[in-house]
């Protein structure tokens, strides 16, 4: 896969619109620290590692899927860079921005307190 970010997101997307309570990823560092991310945001309930690959479990509440859209932002061919200044509240804060900085994975909220900016991957509510 070129871009493991967007192969994860999307997965986890098509998982909550198929109703699957388990979905499998590809094993990288980087996948793992997103998905550290979304539990701490309440939109995946877990994940194991194994091998080469990641074993996510969904979240449902009121079964309800946890995730109602996604809206990728950086891409292979087209990096997007945003400054801390930049990043606006996702749907009135009901959402949530995904930011890579020199921090690690932040989301829209920290990296405005910590004063970070870095490359926006993703948007998701």
């Amino acid at each position: 896969m070129q871009n493991s970010v967007i192969d994860l997101i999307i997965r986890i997307k098509n998982g909550y619109m198929a109703r699957k309570e388990n979905i499998e990823v590809s094993n990288s560092h980087f996948n793992e620290e997103v998905l550290k991310k979304l539990i701490q945001l309440r939109f995946i309930k877990n994940f194991q590692a194994k091998d080469r690959k990641i074993q996510v479990e969904l979240l449902y509440k009121d079964r309800n899927s946890a995730i109602t859209d996604v809206q990728i932002f950086s891409k292979p061919g087209r990096r997007f860079y945003v400054s801390h200044k930049d990043l606006k509240p996702v749907l009135g804060g009901l959402g949530y921005s995904i930011i890579s900085t020199s921090k690690g994975i932040l989301s829209n909220k920290e990296a405005r307190i910590r004063k970070i900016g870095g490359e926006l991957l993703f948007t998701i509510w």
